[in-house]
């Protein structure tokens, strides 16, 4: 990985855009994360939440699992937050590999159709790509054309279809589309 980490404090960095604080999780987001994961389109897209979603999973993720990721450099979890409300969560991970550190969101039922996607993932392939790497990718269930447009308008190329690489919760694997920005994009 090419990234260049040994200036900056992965436990407290912040990435601002135009409208949004991508932030790290703070105890008091464990309400609006739980009641986020009740959604059932947040339920069908996103396979590593639990069904059911109890608090305490989200107390968890908050507490315990994001932060942990942060203070390991293993990637920069975090709340996305407008106008001082949580809205999402998403990361950039830094996971070994030729694509480099991949991106994920996702946003709360209230907050959909903003935009909201689009910039933090926009930001944070930014913020990934200004420390050195030389490529961010996410990739999104080929069933997903929400997700895929949001990727096209957060400056993502798709980049083709990955087969059989998203497990479902019922034990069967799906279809992604593997979407790539580089620094020059």
């Amino acid at each position: 990985m090419t990234l260049d980490l040994s200036a900056v404090d992965l436990r407290t960095e912040v990435v601002g855009t135009e409208r949004l604080v991508l932030r790290p999780f703070r105890p008091a987001d464990v309400d609006a994360v739980h009641r986020a994961s009740q959604d059932p389109e947040t339920q069908r897209w996103i396979s590593g939440i639990t069904v059911p979603y109890t608090r305490e999973d989200a107390r968890t993720f908050v507490e315990d699992v994001a932060t942990r990721e942060r203070e390991d450099r293993l990637g920069l979890s975090v709340a996305i937050e407008a106008g001082g409300e949580l809205v999402g969560t998403g990361g950039l991970y830094l996971r070994g590999g030729r694509l480099g550190p991949e991106i994920g969101y996702t946003i709360a039922p209230w907050a959909r159709r903003q935009g909201y996607a689009a910039e933090a993932a926009h930001g944070l392939a930014d913020w990934g790509l200004g420390l050195g790497a030389p490529r961010v990718h996410l990739f999104v269930d080929v069933r997903n054309t929400a997700s895929q447009a949001t990727a096209v308008r957060a400056g993502f190329t798709a980049e083709g279809t990955v087969r059989a690489c998203l497990e479902y919760r019922d034990g069967s694997r799906g279809d992604a589309v593997l979407f790539g920005r580089l620094a020059g994009d």
